[in-house]
C-alpha cells in the first residue's frame, strides 16, 4: 500500500521503532528494498535524491508507484533534498507521497519562509514535507551533498521552525554525514543532544547519513525517538561490489546472472538495517 510519509511516520512514533528510507535509483535496488520488506513484512520508504530522480526519469516513478499501491506492505514515495520549488513539483506531478524541502543552507529565516510555501503546496495535494535544520555533513561520494562543518540542530529552534512551517517531520543533524566514512574515521552520534530535541519535537524525527555509523548508536537513536532513518551507501556499495566481483570472476555479461546476486547481496544490508530500527512484522500495525 502506498501512504504519506506522515501516515508512516506516525505509526512507527507511536510505537517506538524507525522506518528506513532507502535510495533506489533503478529497477534493480528498488526491488531489493521492496521484496525485501515483504519478506520481512517491515514498513519502508522509497526515496531519491533530485539527481537521481532526473537520471530514473519520472516515466519509471509510475512503474514504482503502481509496483508499490500493489503491495501488502505500506510504503511512502519520497523526494529526497528537494532545494528548489520546482525539484519538489516535479516529485508531486510524478505521483511522490512526500517531499524534502532542504533549506539548511539559507539563513534561518528563509529556510521557514521556502519550508513553509511548500508545505502550503504539498498538503493542497496531500504530499507530506520533511525539514530540515542543521546541516549533514558530506564524505564526498553521495549524491544527496553535504557540508566540511556540520551545524547541529539547535532543540531552541525545532518548535518555532516547525510551528512557523508546518511540515510534518523533521531531519536533524546530530553528527551524521552522507556517504561512506574513510577508513579509520570513527563517526559519534551526539546522543545526549537528540534527547534534548527529542522533548521539545511536536513531530516525528529524521536522521540522515545512516549509512557507515556504528550500530549500537543507530539503534540506540531509535530507542530514544528518531522515526526515519536514511540509507543509501551501505546497500549500494553491497550491490556494486557483488556486481564487481561476478565481472572479474566470471566475465559474463547476461543481466540475470550478474544483477540478480547483486540484489540478494543488498537485501542482506536492507535486512540488518530494518533489525537494527526494529521495523521487522511491524507493518501488520498499519492493517
Amino acid at each position: 500500500m502506498l501512504l504519506t510519509m506522515k501516515e508512516l511516520l506516525d505509526v512507527a512514533h507511536e510505537n517506538g521503532f524507525a522506518v528506513g528510507a532507502y535510495n533506489a535509483t533503478e529497477s534493480c535496488l528498488f526491488r531489493a528494498v521492496v521484496e525485501e520488506a515483504e519478506r520481512l513484512n517491515a514498513p519502508a520508504i522509497i526515496q531519491v535524491s533530485p539527481g537521481e530522480f532526473n537520471f530514473a526519469t519520472p516515466e519509471f516513478y509510475e512503474y514504482v508507484r503502481m509496483r508499490l499501491a500493489n503491495s501488502k506492505v505500506p510504503f511512502a514515495l519520497h523526494l529526497d533534498h528537494g532545494k528548489t520549488l520546482e525539484e519538489i513539483m516535479r516529485a508531486i506531478k510524478a505521483g511522490f507521497t512526500s517531499v524534502m524541502i532542504d533549506g539548511s543552507m539559507l539563513t534561518y529565516e528563509e529556510n521557514v519562509a521556502l519550508s513553509k510555501k511548500v508545505t502550503e503546496l504539498a498538503h493542497a495535494a496531500n504530499v507530506t514535507v520533511e525539514g530540515e535544520i542543521g546541516t549533514i555533513g558530506a564524505i564526498g561520494n553521495s549524491d544527496e551533498g553535504g557540508v566540511d562543518n556540520i551545524t547541529y540542530t539547535d532543540p531552541n529552534e525545532v518548535v518555532d521552525f516547525v510551528t512557523k512551517t508546518g511540515v510534518d517531520c523533521l531531519a536533524i543533524a546530530i553528527g551524521t554525514a552522507h556517504g561512506i566514512y574513510p577508513k579509520g574515521y570513527v563517526p559519534k552520534l551526539q546522543l545526549e543532544l537528540l534527547k534534548e530535541i527529542k522533548k521539545v519535537a511536536p513531530v516525528p524525527l529524521v536522521l540522515h547519513g545512516g549509512s557507515n555509523n556504528p550500530d549500537d548508536e543507530i539503534a540506540e537513536s531509535c530507542r530514544i525517538g528518531i522515526s526515519k532513518i536514511n540509507i543509501s551507501s551501505d546497500f549500494k556499495s553491497a550491490y556494486f561490489a557483488k556486481v564487481r566481483e561476478v565481472l572479474d570472476t566470471t566475465g559474463g555479461f547476461v543481466p540475470a546472472k550478474v544483477l540478480d546476486p547483486a540484489i540478494q547481496e543488498a537485501k542482506k544490508v536492507i535486512a540488518q538495517k530494518m533489525e537494527l530500527f526494529s521495523s521487522i512484522d511491524k507493518a501488520k500495525l498499519y492493517w
